[in-house]
């Protein structure tokens, strides 16, 4: 049976450089990889970025800065209690409202929103 496969043929079976780059193999992944890697740098990085920005803003919100809240809800800081993660805000005048740090999805201005107003 050995005399019917030619050397060359086994030799190009036993996964050579040959075999790699032609489509057996880590070749076949090679692709896959490269579409991974272009996802990396277009998608996931820029976002793990964006957090990361964004919870240093979050965690450096001070009195007078215009937030943000999960419901929706844009609203001044008047008070940050770092002790327990609460912070009151100013949602209307003369409505205050405490929100916890983590509602926070936003910081939009250090200015009031009666300064941006003067159109």
């Amino acid at each position: 049976m050995s005399m019917l496969i030619t050397p060359a043929y086994a030799q190009d079976a036993s996964g050579g450089v040959g075999a790699l780059l032609s489509g057996s193999g880590m070749g076949q992944f090679l692709p896959i990889v490269l579409i991974f890697v272009v996802f990396y740098f277009l998608m996931i990085r820029p976002q793990q970025q964006a957090q990361k920005t964004l919870k240093a803003q979050i965690a450096a919100v001070k009195r007078g800065d215009r937030v943000l809240t999960a419901g929706g809800i844009i609203a001044t800081v008047q008070k940050v209690k770092d002790a327990s993660g609460e912070i009151e805000v100013e949602i209307a005048p003369s409505v205050r409202v405490t929100v916890m740090r983590d509602t926070l999805t936003n910081v939009l201005s250090g200015t009031p929103a009666a300064a941006n107003d003067t159109k």
